[in-house]
């Protein structure tokens, strides 16, 4: 009787590899596709996360000039709070927001002062458009909200005084605080005070003054820097007017 026969331990079948040659390549491709895949996925998450991260801001400095009825701005981009201002030309308006008390726009030192809540109430928010009244805040002082105050002033500090509105004045919630100011118009800014500091917004307050040829600039800022507001009321008016573009420049 013939036994079947083993193979020999020496023999062909024990060397033959694992993976064949053609299988070998087949997988090193997949692994390289798929690092490249991992690596497209990396970059284009960064690039995503930075976008996401930037939620509209920019930090370009570029300068955008922008005619705003009789008055020309020179402005950086990382000032001018939408996007879609940030082009050359006329405008009905132009909207900035700056951090105070840099007066800067937008930069990665100062993100988290664009980016977390937490943080807003140290920024400004600007409103540049063409004058429609002939007369700003501090000039409305006593044909219009003077005659709204609902009995006497109170002291605020910082040489403010608080004035109450009438109930049926159509401010509703909101306060007038005045200033005196030595050879010019009372200083004068209307403001929702909250009732708790912490509750406090970046936009408690505006005022809005006459600027350039015939600019209004209506601004905001939050309740919590009244105690600053002569220094912001004169940061702001510097800032315009270190913005706008000579009348010979603006020519040329």
């Amino acid at each position: 009787m013939r036994h079947n026969q083993l193979p020999s331990v020496g023999g062909q079948g024990a060397h033959a590899p694992l993976l064949s040659n053609a299988s070998l390549y087949r997988l090193t491709g997949a692994i390289a596709a798929l690092a490249l895949l991992t690596a497209g996925i990396s970059f284009v998450g960064r690039w995503y996360g930075e976008r996401l991260s930037l939620s509209g801001h920019t930090d370009s400095t570029a300068i955008h000039r922008i005619q705003v009825g009789a008055d020309a701005l020179a402005l950086p981009a990382n000032m001018i709070r939408f996007r879609d201002q940030r082009r050359d030309g006329d405008a009905e308006r132009v909207n900035l927001y700056l951090a105070w008390p840099q007066m800067q726009g937008y930069s990665q030192p100062l993100r988290d002062r664009f980016d977390q809540l937490s943080f807003a109430n140290d920024l400004l928010f600007l409103e540049i458009s063409e004058a429609t009244m002939s007369r700003d805040m501090s000039g409305r002082l006593e044909p219009i909200y003077a005659r709204l105050f609902d009995g006497s002033g109170e002291d605020a500090g910082a040489g403010l005084t608080r004035h109450r509105l009438r109930p049926d004045s159509g401010y509703s919630g909101e306060l007038v605080f005045t200033a005196p100011r030595n050879g010019r118009p009372d200083y004068v800014v209307r403001c929702a005070t909250p009732a708790e500091p912490s509750a406090a917004t970046s936009g408690d307050c505006q005022r809005d003054i006459h600027l350039g040829s015939g600019l209004s600039v209506l601004y905001r800022f939050s309740s919590t820097l009244l105690p600053q507001w002569d220094h912001i009321d004169a940061a702001i008016e510097t800032f315009v007017g270190t913005h706008l573009v000579e009348a010979t420049e603006n020519e040329g």
